[in-house]
């Protein structure tokens, strides 16, 4: 994911100059796990795709004022967040929509087999180990651990405290550990002795 200094230099080359390669280099580095959160909650690809167009057309639209806000990364997903409550309010759905019905289908980008020296079979346990997290857990261990969002972050996206995305997290840890239970130190020796 991109990282904080380079979203500060976007942004304020945005704001100062009218930038549009910036503005085009943010929606393309944000793009995909934005659109992968709206999915998740109205659960409908194009309307996920209209929202995320929309969050982006109203930061073009107030790019004057764009250096006001201190950390873009979460003003965007707290923008995507009200845009899908608005369409699903719109479409006459049920306006308390529970986080623990919401279905996180994100794309996992968090496991890398070469620098945690798994094997592809071990890739896809882990994966199904998060697949198989509660709703509002597995939501929770992607947006901080493949969007990369910090806990105090992921709280106010979800309106929930940092207390509570600390715990989740400590359940999806858990429950990928036991779901997996592999032995790092046979891992290891089995690459070395094994080298590709």
């Amino acid at each position: 994911m991109i990282t904080a200094i380079t979203i500060k230099d976007l942004q304020v080359r945005i704001a100062r100059f009218d930038d549009q390669q910036a503005y085009k280099e943010l929606f393309t580095s944000l793009y995909s796990y934005l659109f992968q959160f709206a999915k998740s909650l109205v659960k409908a690809k194009e309307p996920a795709e209209e929202i995320i167009s929309d969050v982006f057309i109203k930061v073009w639209e107030k790019r004057k004022d764009l250096e006001k806000i201190e950390n873009l990364k979460l003003y965007l997903y707290v923008s995507t967040r009200n845009l899908s409550y608005n369409y699903l309010d719109k479409q006459k759905r049920s306006a308390t929509n529970a986080l623990d019905n919401v279905q996180a289908e994100f794309t996992s980008v968090y496991f890398d087999p070469e620098q945690l020296l798994i094997t592809a079979d071990m890739l896809s346990r882990i994966q199904k180990a998060i697949d198989q997290l509660p709703p509002k857990c597995k939501m929770i261990f992607r947006l901080a651990k493949e969007d990369g969002l910090k806990y105090r972050e992921v709280a106010e996206i979800l309106n929930i405290s940092v207390k509570t995305v600390e715990n989740q997290l400590a359940i999806a840890v858990q429950k990928i550990g036991s779901a997996v239970s592999f032995d790092i130190q046979k891992t290891i020796s089995s690459s070395v002795r094994h080298p590709r």
